[in-house]
């Protein structure tokens, strides 16, 4: 068995009495002793919550056209955007499935920084170093930086009290310093709150992590787990990779084509995307909302009325802000928005409502 990497902040986790799980290879906190995961999430939704997540890959392409060489690559157009900007994108392979999703920090054109999922860092980078020309360095720094979540409405007011940038627009980033060490400060999380996503240097973290929790505690801020983070992203409809999103989930399956450059000369699966765009998707995602106690979970049947299997369940939860069922799923062409649906919750069948999320009102910006 392999054996599980951990965070560099994992005894801080450890004396807060976290409960810890293993995620992408990875040791994580799922929720913290003394509240939970109800209380993460509403701390998130009114105050602000400390995520950590430096368990997310990091990786640097850098080299004379860097930012074409990946913009050859990956999804979305980086020319949309400038240095100073992040942008949301897609990894596909050549029949149009989801490698990963990610976020690139376009520096220079000589210089982009990437930020990955933990589980599909090393494909990611495998894929893009194999690709790149002699002149272009493909880097893993997945151990150089931690990641540090910083998010709720009052966000800002914790930057600032630690003296870091806080008024950049949404998806932008800066380099900044906190008592003399470098960080990263972007604009930018999966919660669909104002936030920041801090990258310090690996061994800065645990020094960081501690300040940035005790401001956000006397602004009735927590630190937050991975439960806290999967309910908030599925409130907005987020979706996540490995369920939402694969191999056997396009883009244009999972709704995501906005981060496609679809007049791109080039992107990998792009002929695969654009023939199955034309034809349309035999699948959608679509967002349930329970009209009774049933709490929708990932694989779970959806049913027609006529009994007639629609799809199933990607994603699934109780959602502390509506408090009912919430979930993403998979569905047939047929399935539009307000359609009933039934759902096979461990044997019971439970009605649901098709909607387009997100489910709660929030915005990131």
């Amino acid at each position: 068995m392999t054996e599980l990497r951990r965070s560099p902040l994992h005894e801080r986790h450890v004396e807060l009495g976290a409960k810890l799980a293993a995620f992408g290879g990875w040791q994580m906190p799922i929720e913290y002793a003394g509240h939970g995961v109800l209380a993460e999430h509403a701390a998130v939704r009114s105050a602000v919550g400390v995520f950590d997540v430096s368990h997310l890959g990091k990786a640097r392409v850098a080299g004379p056209g860097a930012v074409d060489f990946v913009n050859a690559c990956l999804t979305n157009d980086l020319r949309r955007i400038g240095p100073g900007q992040a942008q949301y994108t897609l990894c596909c392979d050549e029949t149009g499935g989801v490698v990963d999703d990610l976020i690139a920090y376009y520096y220079a054109d000589d210089d982009v920084f990437l930020v990955p999922n933990a589980a599909n860092s090393g494909a990611v980078v495998g894929r893009l170093a194999a690709a790149a020309p002699a002149d272009v360095a493909v880097t893993d720094l997945h151990t150089g930086f931690a990641v540090l979540a910083v998010q709720g409405p009052a966000s800002v007011e914790v930057l600032g009290a630690l003296g870091l940038p806080a008024d950049g627009a949404y998806m932008t980033f800066a380099d900044a310093e906190w008592k003399g060490r470098p960080v990263v400060v972007c604009r930018s999380g999966y919660t669909g709150e104002t936030g920041f996503e801090l990258l310090p240097r690996w061994e800065d973290a645990v020094p960081l992590w501690d300040e940035v929790l005790a401001v956000a505690a006397r602004l009735g801020g927590l630190p937050c787990g991975l439960g806290a983070r999967d309910t908030l992203r599925t409130e907005m409809g987020y979706p996540l990779h490995g369920q939402d999103l694969s191999s056997t989930i396009s883009p244009v399956q999972a709704r995501s084509g906005w981060a496609v450059g679809w007049d791109k000369p080039a992107f990998w699966g792009r002929d695969a995307l654009l023939a199955e765009r034309a034809a349309g998707p035999a699948r959608s995602l679509w967002g349930l909302r329970s009209n009774d106690r049933g709490i929708p979970r990932p694989h779970m049947r959806v049913n027609g009325a006529d009994g007639a299997e629609l799809g199933e369940v990607t994603s699934g939860t109780f959602s502390p802000t509506l408090r009912q069922g919430i979930g993403l799923a998979l569905l047939d062409r047929s399935v539009t928005a307000g359609d009933t649906v039934t759902v096979d919750v461990r044997g019971r069948s439970s009605a649901m409502t098709v909607v387009r999320p997100p489910f709660v009102s929030a915005s990131p910006r």
